[in-house]
């Protein structure tokens, strides 16, 4: 179970930083309130996960579907360049989150 809570936390992470992007366009309420929701939920769901988990590993995964979500999520609905950089990078974030898990 502590591993849904983990890519559920990464999931609400990714909501929260778009409704962070949505404040930058708009600076409304609605964004505000998305960026709330979305923080408080994924540190509650990271808080679960790590009675179960590691610090080190959740930390990593937690910023890992973060980052790899934002990313995604820019390139394909912020317009932002589908370079094919980033897409490696973001193969060696995965491939480090992996590492970590067959270490712990």
């Amino acid at each position: 179970m502590a591993w849904i809570y983990l890519i559920m936390s990464g999931a609400f992470e990714v909501v929260a930083v778009t409704g962070i992007n949505q404040i930058v366009k708009h600076k409304n309420l609605k964004s505000y309130l998305i960026v709330l929701f979305g923080f408080i939920v994924s540190f509650s769901l990271l808080a679960l996960a790590m009675k179960e988990l590691p610090m080190g590993i959740s930390y990593a995964v937690w910023t890992g579907i973060g980052t790899v979500g934002v990313t995604l999520l820019g390139m394909l609905f912020y317009r932002e360049p589908k370079d094919w950089r980033p897409i490696v990078f973001i193969g060696m974030i995965l491939i480090a989150v992996v590492g970590l898990k067959m270490t712990t």
